[in-house]
């Protein structure tokens, strides 16, 4: 595995993602009890009632494009009208835990954040395409990685350059395997220690070979743009 390495871009003001990144959009409450009159919900029909209903079953899964290994029908998967019109009067509802929090009350919205996790809660960020995302990136000050954005590559997990830069007395870059085990952040205040560990591993890489500067040189100017950009911005910056 490798291991990569990234800048704390909310800390930073000039950030273009940020105000996208920080509004939560909608939220997942797992589980629903408490939440039911403001989750979202899903109209289905039961496989059994579905076949009832509509007659010929095979025809039923051709005419509407659904796959005949399914275990209820959606009614937002049913395309032929005369269908949808059979299975609406016969349909129940399953709540899905997601909350639109631009649709519930404030008081609802700091409920439902509170009852969600970190992982299931959707920003703005995450509505925009990749095609924007890519848009935004290239647009902004802090994409270090020439242009493709705030994280990019270090190197393979077996890389020679931490053992290399801890003998030559550079303990960022040394500690840096240690630290993506860890999760630990590197505060913006050793940005500059850190272009220093990058201007001393330039200087002493020749004498370990040319192999080793051509394998190395790439991850030393990433290493020097990201502290540029963690320097002037304030944030910090990590490994994982």
């Amino acid at each position: 595995m490798g291991v990569n390495m990234a800048i704390c871009e909310l800390e930073a003001q000039n950030a273009l993602c940020r105000e996208m990144k920080t509004d939560t959009v909608r939220v997942l409450v797992e589980p629903v009890d408490g939440f039911e009159e403001i989750s979202q919900y899903d109209m289905f029909v039961p496989l059994d009632k579905a076949e009832e209903a509509v007659g010929d079953w095979e025809a039923f899964l051709k005419r509407n494009r659904i796959k005949a290994e399914v275990d209820a029908v959606y009614l937002d998967k049913v395309k032929n009208k005369a269908d949808l019109e059979a299975l609406e009067p016969i349909a129940e509802k399953r709540r899905t835990g997601w909350i639109e929090l631009s649709q519930v009350s404030a008081a609802d919205r700091e409920r439902a954040m509170e009852a969600s996790r970190p992982e299931n809660r959707v920003t703005g960020w995450h509505m925009i395409s990749f095609e924007e995302m890519n848009e935004t990136c290239a647009r902004c000050s802090l994409s270090w990685d020439k242009g493709r954005g705030c994280i990019g590559n270090f190197g393979p997990s077996n890389s020679l350059l931490p053992e290399m830069a801890a003998r030559h007395g550079c303990g960022i870059v040394g500690s840096v395997f240690e630290l993506a085990e860890k999760g630990e952040k590197v505060d913006a205040s050793r940005a500059k220690e850190l272009k220093e560990e990058v201007a001393t591993l330039r200087q002493v890489l020749p004498a370990e070979g040319k192999m080793m500067v051509r394998r190395y040189s790439g991850v030393l100017d990433r290493l020097k743009a990201m502290a540029d950009v963690c320097e002037r911005e304030g944030c910090r910056f990590y490994f994982f």
